[in-house]
């Protein structure tokens, strides 16, 4: 090996300019995330929004509902109080229904990291789906759970076999997106089906406790 490289190398390791490239890509970045029309965006969100759909209406058919042998009264409470550890504010109740809605701050009730390593595994699509719309642009767009609201559903209902506790989940905006991109309406697979199974987990959990208000 040539001594002269290994004294380029030494000089040019911490060079500006390798610092430097790291906010040039992320310069870029903004720069083309720029250049896509507002037209564009809304394209690529309704296409977003209708892939998330699809992927959204089958895992609620496959494990968005489960039924339980206990009277509907404690399912209710259970899941209240379930939902409420979760960090989840009740907004409406209604037990003679058998409704309750809750909501908090995105990306609750998944932690920050559970979020994050979901929201990885569904990065791949939400690009699929609107690089025809936007081209290259498609490989800078990330989620945002920030000025979002998670807002969930439960129905607690008899049915023959028990009680019947099935859950859906929506994005609600509470402040503009960062990016200037449109909101999406639907949650994103992954995050969908981490969220449901520990709902359903924490759930089980208060069945088992006997939950009391």
């Amino acid at each position: 090996m040539n001594p002269m490289d290994d004294r380029r190398d030494s000089n040019t390791a911490g060079h500006p300019w390798h610092v430097s490239s790291a906010w040039a890509s992320a310069l870029l970045a903004v720069i083309l995330i720029g250049c896509a029309s507002d037209q564009q965006k809304i394209s690529a969100i309704n296409s977003v929004n209708q892939g998330f759909r699809t992927e959204y209406e089958k895992l609620l058919a496959e494990k968005g509902a489960r039924v339980y042998k206990v009277p509907r009264a404690d399912a209710f409470l259970a899941m209240r109080v379930a939902l409420a550890g979760l960090g989840m504010r009740t907004e409406r109740q209604d037990l003679a229904l058998g409704h309750l809605a809750v909501a908090a701050k995105a990306p609750l009730p998944l932690s920050d990291e559970e979020w994050k390593v979901a929201s990885q595994a569904d990065l791949p699509l939400l690009q699929r789906l609107i690089e025809p719309h936007v081209g290259i642009v498609a490989n800078f767009v990330h989620f945002e759970p920030q000025g979002l609201e998670v807002v969930i559903n439960a129905a607690v209902l008899e049915v023959a076999a028990g009680t019947e506790v099935s859950l859906t989940v929506r994005l609600r905006e509470i402040a503009p997106p960062r990016s200037g991109w449109p909101r999406r309406e639907y949650v994103a697979p992954h995050v969908l089906e981490v969220g449901l199974e520990k709902i359903f987990g924490a759930f089980e959990q208060e069945l088992r406790a006997g939950a009391r208000p």
